[in-house]
C-alpha cells in the first residue's frame, strides 16, 4: 500500500523550470521529446536511463531479463481488472492492425481513442477514477470494425454489451457504501463470493498472537463452488495464471545467473518457489531477503503487491519494476534514512505507537529502466516495500525515489506556456516562493513519505494489519504524507542539509493544500466522488485542517474575480494541525480503529463540493492541460556480434499504440 504519485505539482514545476530560464528540452536534449502523445485527459511520455552506459555488461543482461519478466506479467494485470477485459483489448488489437476500411473518418479516431484509454488503464476502467471508460463512436459503428475484421457476430455482440452497457461493471472497484462492494466491483478478486463472506473466511485465518502474520489472500481469487464451498484459487504455477507466471520464473532465473551477489542470486530462487507454490511464508521470506540487499546498483519488483484494486483492500495486484541506482542523488536519502531513529522519537504521535528501535530503513534514488504490470503505463515517482508491519518492525523498509520519471514530467510539462500555479495561487509572493523551492520540496516531501512515513509506527500487539479493511489504503498514504508534512518545516531538515533554509517548506504546504482542497479534482468527473486513495488522502488532510483551523484563520477561503483561493496564513499552526491529525491517524492505525477510520475518510475524503468542483473544472480545462500522465517504456536491445551478445543498448520509441500492440503480441500468455 506504499507508493506515491505524482499530481498536478508537475505542470506547475515544468513551468518554473522555463520561468528560470532552462533552456526548453529540443536545446537541452538534441531532438529528444519527452511528450509524444494527448488523448482525452491522458499525456504519454518517454523517460530516459541515466547510466546505463556506466553499467557492466553483467549489470546490463540482469536488467535486461528482470525487465523482461515484468513485462510477463501485464495479461495477470488486465484479468485482475475485468474478466472480459483480455477478450476485449484482443478485439481492439485485431482492428488496429488488421481493419482496412476508413481510417481517417471521426468515428476510427474515436475509436481510436477509446482504445489508447483501455490500453493506457489496462482495462476498459479509468485506472484513477475507476469507472467504466465509453467509447464516443456509437455500438453502431463499433460492430462494424468487429465485423470487418471478422469477429464472431454472437461474440462480438456480448462484447458490444459489456463495452457500452453502463449498468454492466459499471465500476473496477466499487466505493458503494450502500451496496456489497465485493459483488458490485468488476475486479475479479473475488467470484461470488460476498463481502460478509470473504472477510469472515480471512477472519477465520488469523492467528491473534502471531508476531508475525503472512499476508493472508493476497496471491489469489477467492471462489465460491457450486456447492457453496468458498475456497482460494492461488496465483501459482500449475494454479491460476499459470502460464504467465511460468514466462515470469523463466526470466527470473536467467537474471539469477547474471546476479551482482549470492544475495540476489538467494531471494530470487525464494521468488520463484514461492511462484512455482504459491506458499506465502516465501514471499515473507522472500521480502526478509530483499529488504537485507542495499548495496545491489541494478534492483526490482515483482509479484502481487499493492492491494489499492481490492474493494477490501487484501488482494495484490501484479506489478513490476526495474530500477539502477543514483549513487550520488541517493546521498541526500541516506541522510534521511540514517536519522530514522531521531525522526520517529520525535514524532507527535502516542509514544505507544512508536518503534523502540528502527530497524533497517534504507533508502535511495534510482532511475527505472523497464515499468510493468501496475506500474505501467502510469507509474508511482516512490516506493516504500515491504508492505507487511512485522517485517517493517523486525527487518526494515526500502524507499526509493523514482528520479527520471520526475524529470520526464516536468520536462514533458515545458512545452505547455500554461500552468496551474500563476492560476490557482493567490498573490505573486505565493508564486515566487514556489518558483525558488517547490522543484526541491516536492522531492524532499516524497523522501519523507517514503522513506520515513511509511516505516514509522507500530501496530499494538493483537492488532491484525488488515483491521483498517477498505480504508486502510487511504488512511495508509495520510499517515505517511502527514509524517512527510509535520517534518518538512522541522529546523533538523535544515540543520542536515536537507532543505536550504527555514523558509522553504512554506511553498510545499501552500502548495499541498491547494492541490488537495480544490487543483486535485479537475481529475474528476462532475457529479463524481473522490474514490482514489491517494487523492482522498490529500482531501482529506487539507480538508480537516481547513476546518480545524477555521477558528484561528489558519487557512483562508478567499475570492476574486470570482476565483476561489485557499491561502495559508499560519504555516506553524498548520504545521500543528499536520502533527495533530498524524497523531490521531496513528492511534487509528495502531489500535485497528476501524469505526475511527471510516469516520475520518467518510467525512473528509469522499465528497466534494459541487460549486467548488466545477469552478475549478473550468479553470483547469481552461488551461488545456492534462491530469493524468504515463510512459512508454525504453527497449532494451541486445547486441549480438558473432553469435555472442556483446552489450544491451537503449532505444527510445516514441509511438504509444505501437508498443501496446507489440506487447500485445509478444507479452500474451493470458
Amino acid at each position: 500500500m506504499n507508493i506515491i504519485l505524482k499530481m498536478t505539482a508537475l505542470s506547475t514545476l515544468a513551468a518554473l523550470a522555463v520561468s528560470c530560464g532552462e533552456k526548453p528540452v529540443s536545446q537541452q536534449e538534441g531532438d529528444f521529446r519527452y511528450l509524444v502523445d494527448e488523448f482525452a485527459d491522458i499525456k504519454i511520455m518517454r523517460y530516459r536511463i541515466p547510466g546505463w552506459d556506466d553499467l557492466t555488461l553483467r549489470q546490463k543482461e540482469y536488467a535486461y531479463h528482470l525487465g523482461e519478466a515484468a513485462k510477463y506479467g501485464r495479461d495477470i494485470l488486465w484479468d485482475q481488472h475485468c474478466s472480459y477485459n483480455l477478450p476485449i483489448r484482443k478485439v481492439l488489437e485485431n482492428i488496429l492492425e488488421n481493419y482496412d476500411g476508413d481510417r481517417e473518418c471521426k468515428d476510427f479516431s474515436d475509436f481510436t481513442v477509446y482504445a489508447k484509454r483501455v490500453f493506457f488503464s489496462n482495462g476498459i476502467h479509468h485506472h484513477y477514477a475507476e469507472d467504466k471508460i465509453f467509447p464516443d463512436c456509437s455500438r453502431e459503428y463499433f460492430a462494424t470494425l468487429m465485423k470487418a475484421v471478422g469477429i464472431d457476430a454472437e461474440e462480438g455482440e456480448m462484447m458490444l454489451e459489456v463495452i457500452y452497457n453502463p449498468d454492466i461493471f459499471p465500476q473496477r472497484k466499487s466505493n458503494d457504501a450502500s451496496a456489497d462492494i465485493v459483488l458490485q466491483s468488476a475486479v475479479t478478486f473475488y467470484d461470488g463470493v460476498t463481502r460478509d463472506e470473504a472477510e469472515k473466511f480471512y477472519a477465520a485465518l488469523q492467528k491473534p498472537d502471531d508476531k508475525t502474520p503472512v499476508s493472508y489472500g493476497i496471491n489469489s481469487r477467492l471462489v465460491k463452488d457450486e456447492d457453496g464451498r468458498i475456497y482460494e484459487d492461488v496465483y501459482r504455477i500449475g494454479g491460476l495464471y499459470s502460464p504467465a507466471l511460468e514466462k515470469i520464473v523463466d526470466e527470473l532465473g536467467k537474471a539469477a545467473e547474471v546476479a551482482e551477489s549470492d544475495l540476489q542470486k538467494q531471494y530470487i530462487s525464494t521468488l520463484i518457489e514461492y511462484y512455482r507454490t504459491g506458499d506465502l511464508t516465501l514471499w515473507d521470506k522472500y521480502n526478509v531477503e530483499w529488504v537485507q540487499d542495499t548495496l545491489c546498483t541494478v534492483d526490482f519488483i515483482n509479484g502481487f503487491i499493492e492491494s489499492y484494486t481490492d474493494p477490501l483492500g487484501r488482494k495484490g495486484s501484479w506489478e513490476g519494476m526495474v530500477n539502477i541506482k543514483d549513487h550520488d542523488a541517493s546521498l541526500r536519502t541516506e541522510v534521511l534514512s540514517s536519522n530514522a531513529q531521531w525522526f520517529e522519537d520525535n514524532s507527535p504521535v502516542d509514544p505507544r505507537f512508536k518503534k523502540e528501535k528502527v530497524k533497517g530503513i534504507s533508502a535511495k534514488v534510482i532511475n527505472a529502466t523497464t515499468l510493468g504490470g501496475d506500474c505501467y503505463p502510469s507509474t508511482p515517482i516512490g516506493i516504500n516495500l515491504p508492505n507487511a508491519d512485522w517485517i517493517r518492525k523486525d527487518h526494515g523498509s526500502k524507499s526509493v525515489t523514482i528520479a527520471n520519471i520526475t524529470k520526464a514530467y516536468d520536462l514533458a510539462a515545458q512545452e505547455s506556456p500554461k500552468n496551474t500555479l500563476e492560476e490557482f495561487a493567490w498573490d505573486e509572493e505565493e508564486v515566487a516562493a514556489a518558483r525558488k523551492y517547490l522543484s526541491l520540496t516536492d522531492e524532499i516531501h516524497t523522501d519523507l513519505h517514503e522513506c520515513l512515513g511509511h516505516g514509522s509506527g507500530q501496530l499494538l500487539p493483537g492488532v491484525s494489519p488488515d483491521a483498517l479493511k477498505e480504508y486502510s489504503s487511504t488512511l495508509e498514504e495520510t499517515r505517511a504524507d502527514l509524517f512527510g508534512l509535520y517534518y518538512m518545516a522541522d529546523p533538523k531538515l535544515v540543520e542536515l542539509g536537507i532543505l536550504p533554509d527555514t523558509e522553504a517548506y512554506k511553498a510545499e504546504y501552500a502548495n499541498y493544500i491547494r492541490n488537495g482542497i480544490m487543483v486535485q479534482f479537475s481529475r474528476v468527473e462532475l457529479g463524481r466522488k473522490n474514490t482514489e486513495a491517494h487523492m482522498q488522502n490529500r482531501k482529506l488532510i487539507a480538508e480537516w485542517c481547513y476546518e480545524h483551523g477555521l477558528k484561528d484563520n489558519v487557512i483562508e477561503k478567499k475570492t476574486r474575480d470570482g476565483k476561489t483561493y485557499f491561502v495559508v496564513n499560519d504555516y506553524e499552526a498548520l504545521r500543528g494541525l499536520f502533527g495533530e491529525l498524524l497523531a490521531e491517524v496513528q492511534r487509528i492505525k495502531s489500535e485497528g480503529d476501524y469505526e475511527a477510520g471510516r469516520k475520518l475518510v467518510e467525512t473528509y475524503a469522499v465528497n466534494i463540493d459541487p460549486a467548488l468542483h466545477k469552478e475549478v473544472k473550468e479553470r483547469y480545462d481552461a488551461l488545456g492541460l492534462k491530469p493524468y500522465g504515463g510512459f512508454i517504456n525504453p527497449e532494451i536491445v541486445p547486441v549480438v556480434k558473432g553469435g555472442k551478445t556483446v552489450d544491451y543498448r537503449i532505444e527510445y520509441p516514441d509511438d504509444y499504440l505501437a508498443q501496446m500492440l507489440e506487447y500485445g503480441k509478444k507479452y500474451a500468455t493470458l
